[in-house]
């Protein structure tokens, strides 16, 4: 049953139909798709909406949470139990997510994995499937949904690696991730990316073109993603492996329990985010000697870019901070050497440990690290950002931070509680506030917190130093 709509006054075209999922999805009880049809608060529907129609829109170049309901007003998915499985239901589906009727085989099993981790998630919270209550027990809920979503391969030699870097970046910088892909790709590395625009794309198109010339088979593009961020970064259409998980903490672990190592591209506030939390855990001390590549890189023009980075970190967690990154720019091929020389390390290190290759164990994630923060202003306001602490612990404040700016830029909770309540103040020790309000202005002028084309951008926080109006000039 396939019905094509056409767009009214200005709405776009639009297609009803009824889809058999592709790919690996285990039969729903009664009771599960009873709750994914529960449009109540206490239901998933609203959920497996959200998270349907931006799989639907994969490739669409918008920052704006909100802006695809307003596209698609009418649109639903209802998943239906039958006797020999289960059917998707579309209503007003975006007809870009189909061809000549048949809804594209990719964005099926990208469906398929948003109705799977959604399913799983709140079954096992239901059942007391996940104790979140200590940090051991996140650590195994994040394993079980990477788990769950067949994402983790075992008898396989470390060669993930995970990129970073943001939604709104230039065309040199692009380009510059897809060359660093294409170079991973010919030496035979898998990538993992947030699964949006920009730097999460670039680097698995690159990638995809050399695997082809190698001839390499069962490539994994793999996109990791979580509720609040899908809707301003719906997957890019390459993404072959897709997971929810159910928060940003959890999103963050997973990256770095699956990464062998990890690289970053220019990118904006929920760079920095990802940056710090890294950090922070690499400074812990029960965590020294574990090698953990960490490259920072992006063309000549991007130079000053990372040269602020830098001056960040170390202002804010010290000289030695710069122990635990290089950065090598305009170079894609000495990456890739980098990264390869890197991750035998991290092999020969699990080896020699009897870590698992395809999961990090070994690495000590504090519980302040996997505690979900919730952005609100009193909990913006009440950051401790000023030294005299232990480091890890000022990069987790400040990385939620970031968070927060994030939230406030993109996540329709965040974008609300700006609407209502004005911007986040955001309040520290003056030299750290300075350097952070610098870096956040970079990103302003650079157009990093915001895709080009649309409004101008509205900061959503107001950066002070120590109960000060504003922060003090340099």
């Amino acid at each position: 049953m396939n019905d094509t709509h056409a767009g009214r006054a200005g709405k776009p075209v639009t297609v009803s139909a009824r889809i058999s999922p592709a790919g690996g999805l285990d039969i729903l009880s009664r009771n599960e798709v009873a709750r994914l049809r529960d449009a109540s608060g206490s239901g998933l529907h609203a959920l497996l909406r959200r998270c349907a129609l931006a799989v639907l829109t994969s490739g669409n170049i918008s920052d704006d949470p909100r802006s695809m309901f307003e596209q698609y007003p009418d649109f639903d998915v209802q998943v239906l139990q039958q006797d020999r499985g289960i059917k998707i239901e579309l209503t007003h589906a975006p007809a870009q997510a189909f061809v000549d009727g048949q809804i594209i085989r990719g964005i099926n099993e990208l469906l398929v994995a948003v109705v799977r981790d959604i399913v799983y998630v709140s079954t096992q919270l239901e059942q007391g499937g996940f104790d979140l209550d200590d940090t051991v027990g996140i650590t195994h809920a994040v394993f079980e949904i990477l788990r769950n979503a067949r994402i983790l391969k075992p008898h396989i030699d470390p060669n993930l690696v995970v990129c970073w870097g943001g939604h709104s970046i230039s065309r040199d910088e692009y380009e510059y991730t897809k060359s660093v892909g294409y170079q991973f790709g010919l030496r035979g590395l898998d990538i993992c990316t947030g699964c949006g625009p920009g730097a999460m794309k670039g680097p698995m198109k690159g990638a995809t073109i050399a695997h082809a010339k190698q001839r390499r088979r069962n490539n994994r593009y793999i996109g990791i993603t979580e509720p609040g961020i899908i809707a301003a970064e719906s997957p890019n259409p390459i993404v072959n492996q897709l997971v929810i998980m159910p928060d940003i903490e959890k999103r963050l672990e997973a990256f770095v329990r699956m990464a062998h190592g990890i690289v970053v591209f220019p990118g904006g506030v929920g760079t920095a985010e990802e940056i710090l939390y890294l950090l922070g855990i690499l400074l812990h001390p029960s965590n020294a000697g574990i090698p953990f590549p960490l490259i920072f890189t992006g063309p000549k023009q991007s130079a000053a870019y990372f040269e602020q980075i830098d001056r960040f970190l170390k202002l804010s967690l010290g000289e030695e901070v710069a122990q635990h990154y290089q950065i090598i720019v305009d170079d894609p091929a000495a990456v890739a050497r980098a990264m390869i020389k890197g991750i035998d390390k991290v092999r020969n290190h699990r080896l020699d440990t009897k870590d698992a290759f395809f999961f990090n164990w070994a690495l000590d994630i504090p519980f302040a690290f996997q505690l979900p923060f919730r952005p609100t202003h009193e909990a913006m306001r009440s950051l401790a950002l000023h030294r005299g602490r232990p480091r890890h612990e000022l990069a987790a404040d400040l990385r939620r931070a970031f968070s927060g700016i994030v939230a406030g830029n993109v996540k329709e909770e965040g974008v609300r509680a700006i609407e209502q309540n004005g911007p986040f103040d955001i309040d520290g020790e003056a030299d750290i506030m300075r350097a952070l309000d610098a870096l956040l202005q970079a990103f302003v002028s650079q157009h990093r917190m915001k895709l080009p084309g649309g409004s101008a951008y509205v900061p959503c926080y107001r950066v002070r130093a120590e109960g000060a109006e504003t922060v003090p000039a340099a």
